[in-house]
């Protein structure tokens, strides 16, 4: 935008801020303009604020909507500070590359000022159809804050993409153009949060911010239940046969072989914290390097702007940079951590403009240096491995960067390679490579034995290309089990919105039954969805059971409560109290017989699923909580594409506009979906209510029963069966 739009009279936010900018520019020539003197400029103001403010609590209307709306929060957007980005729903490819600097500096200002309302506005955008492209653009920049679109164009009033700064309870707002310093507007900014802020609410940090307990995540996620969901990056150890590909939205990284025999997998949920593979926590890993004489993998951890190192010895992870501070070692610190109330690590230093921010891609240039960049090369960084330290080395294409040039090029060289052999039945892939920068594609892409290994984000899969034939297929992953039950799976205990997190709504199946005190034995039968078929058998690893109230779960039928889950040692007691009551019975006890096959543990039929729940029950009410993963795959009969494309969509019960239109924007670049794997979750809420015991022939005779019963779910439709033998 060549002049910004000032008003005569600016709100508390809108002067803190120009303050700050004109005091900047007083040492540099401005290209914005002095406060506007055009007799239409507030009304033109005004007409754009009464348009975004009177979208506030409509979700949907005559001419907006709202996307990527976690919990409802376009409900709540009434009051504080705004920061929106304004952009033009069309435009140039130059256009979509400054696009994306500022998308990166909105997430910036984001993560520095969590009081802070963020979202972007996408003006003279088609409503009635979502585009993909937008849809893209979210997974892809791993958007978390909401999307306003609208049908209106305000093309002559921001005259092109600019920023917007304004106080909900005021009429007038500030205008910047994207060629801003982001020190500027931060210096700004300062101000006008902390002054809407009430001291009482201040956030206590030595550090200018701060990661919120439960990380945000993109609210557009109908493809986030494919075993993949936007695998970015990759690399390769040929001796040892492993292959790590990141699976960014996931926030994991997974390892695998040649084969697609699933290994290993390292980070169990979104978040900052070092430890064990299964317990270690990334937000939207990249890049990734193993060094073969450590036997380490060094990844870049994107939205955390660190560096991590996993011992694949010891299935350690730990932070690089930014280097953090030491825990205290002292008698408080042990008990703070056998209680497990000890924070997530965070990085120890301020989050200002010259840190590594929003790492994409990750270059060994020395033994102990690697280079560190951003998505498009925009940015680089010299860390150091053995120190933690870093050193930007330029913007753009410097002589700086010649060192590494080499290994940019030979990358760009696969990808070239692909481009041109392929056959003409993988033109898909082609086409899909014409339309990337190769630069964004460098850590995408890697050298293992005789095929190159390229990483499709947007088909949410990995391909292997055979140099000697030039064919492509995808790589069939095996071994689901390995990765266990995803993080966003797990049922909640309660229903209470937790802030933060885009979980949904689950479907669950709910089911009332009256049992005597004792062993009751559940098995749970589960229907596949029509038209699929198990990719993989339902293992235990991706069941998870809670139990609470009158009862205690017992991890198998033959076997005492031996769960390998951690409880808190209250729970133990209890279970170990339930265990020895219910260990010796008097006198035989009534027993209802049910299917042998009760006693096998998870199991599957062609076209059922099944797994077991074992509840010791006293007299009271009792709640069985349980979650699975199933894997399917689409029926091989099924090669239509408009049919496969509306199975997906049902299977993943695509409900809101943007499932749908990630779903068509997932088979704009996978033609054929019967290669995709889909994990099916299932939820199950049980409610127990117990009697009292039998009326023995003593006063202090206890009598206690087994029962055994089954649940049928049918995850075609809602309404579900149960029958108790």
């Amino acid at each position: 935008m060549e002049d910004c739009l000032l008003p005569r009279r600016h709100s508390a936010a809108a002067a803190a801020t120009a303050t700050a900018w004109e005091a900047h520019h007083s040492t540099r020539k401005s290209s914005m303009a002095t406060v506007s003197s055009e007799p239409d400029t507030s009304a033109s103001q005004s007409e754009i604020l009464h348009f975004i403010k009177s979208t506030f609590g409509t979700l949907e209307g005559q001419n907006h909507c709202w996307l990527n709306c976690m919990n409802d929060t376009w409900k709540t957007l009434n009051q504080g500070v705004y920061l929106i980005l304004l952009y033009e729903s069309c435009g140039t490819s130059d256009s979509h590359g400054k696009l994306s600097s500022a998308f990166q500096r909105l997430k910036y200002l984001q993560q520095r000022y969590p009081r802070l309302t963020v979202f972007a506005m996408e003006y003279g955008s088609d409503i009635s159809s979502l585009q993909s492209q937008t849809i893209h653009t979210v997974m892809k920049e791993y958007f978390t804050f909401p999307i306003l679109m609208s049908d209106k164009d305000f093309t002559h009033i921001t005259n092109g993409a600019c920023c917007l700064l304004f106080e909900g309870s005021k009429d007038h707002a500030l205008f910047s153009n994207l060629d801003e310093e982001l020190e500027v507007l931060i210096k700004g900014m300062d101000n006008v949060v902390l002054k809407a802020e009430p001291s009482d609410t201040a956030l206590e940090s030595r550090v200018s911010w701060q990661k919120e307990e439960v990380p945000k995540e993109p609210y557009v996620g109908s493809v986030r239940n494919l075993l993949l969901y936007h695998p970015a990056c990759i690399s390769v150890d040929e001796d040892g046969d492993r292959i790590f590909i990141s699976d960014s939205n996931h926030h994991r990284v997974i390892i695998s072989n040649s084969n697609g025999t699933i290994l290993d997998y390292i980070g169990c949920s979104p978040g900052f914290e070092d430890g064990e593979f299964e317990s270690a926590k990334f937000l939207r890993p990249a890049a990734s390097f193993y060094n073969t004489a450590e036997d380490c993998l060094y990844i870049v951890d994107s939205e955390n702007h660190a560096v991590r190192k996993a011992d694949l010895g010891r299935r350690m992870l730990e932070t690089v940079y930014p280097v953090s501070s030491k825990s205290s070692s002292g008698i408080w610190s042990w008990i703070v951590d056998k209680l497990g109330l000890r924070r997530e690590d965070a990085p120890s230093e301020n989050f200002i403009a010259d840190s590594i921010a929003f790492p994409w891609h990750l270059l060994n240039i020395t033994e102990d240096d690697f280079l560190v960049a951003d998505r498009n090369f925009e940015t680089s960084w010299i860390l150091s491995v053995s120190t933690g330290q870093k050193q930007e080395i330029g913007r753009g294409i410097a002589e700086e960067m010649e060192s590494y040039q080499q290994i940019i090029h030979e990358r760009c060289a696969l990808l070239k390679d692909m481009n041109m052999n392929w056959s003409s039945s993988a033109k898909e892939h082609s086409d899909l490579l014409g339309k990337i920068p190769f630069k964004e594609l460098v850590s995408s892409v890697a050298r293992f034995q005789k095929y190159i290994i390229f990483c499709d984000a947007d088909g949410q899969r990995v391909l292997k290309h055979d140099l000697d034939t030039n064919g492509t297929s995808n790589i069939q992953f095996s071994n689901f089990g390995v990765l266990g039950l995803p993080y966003w799976f797990v049922c909640h205990l309660e229903r209470v919105s937790t802030r933060g997190h885009s979980i949904g709504k689950f479907q669950e199946h709910t089911h009332k039954v009256n049992v005597l005190p004792g062993r009751c034995n559940i098995k749970v039968s589960v229907d596949i969805p029509a038209d699929t078929q198990l990719a993989a058998p339902l293992v235990e690893s991706c069941i998870w059971r809670q139990v609470r109230g009158s009862g205690a779960e017992v991890s198998g039928f033959d076997e005492p409560s031996t769960s390998t889950e951690k409880v808190g040692i209250a729970q133990q007691w209890y279970d170990e109290i339930d265990n020895l009551a219910f260990s010796e019975v008097p006198e035989e006890p009534t027993v209802h017989e049910g299917n042998e096959n009760l006693s096998d543990g998870s199991y599957q039929e062609q076209r059922r699923a099944h797994f077991n729940c074992v509840v010791n029950v006293s007299p009271g009410t009792c709640e069985l909580v349980a979650s699975a993963a199933l894997y399917l795959k689409i029926d091989s009969a099924k090669d239509d594409h408009g049919e496969q494309q509306a199975l997906v969509k049902r299977i993943i019960q695509c409900q809101r506009r943007e499932d749908h239109a990630g779903v068509e924007l997932l088979m704009e670049s996978c033609k054929d979906s019967r290669d995709l794997t889909i994990m099916k979750p299932v939820h199950l809420r049980l409610m127990l209510e117990c009697a009292d015991h039998p009326a023995g022939t003593t006063n202090k005779e206890t009598i206690s029963s087994e029962s055994s019963f089954e649940i049928n779910i049918s995850l075609d439709y809602v309404t579900d069966l149960w029958a108790q033998e």
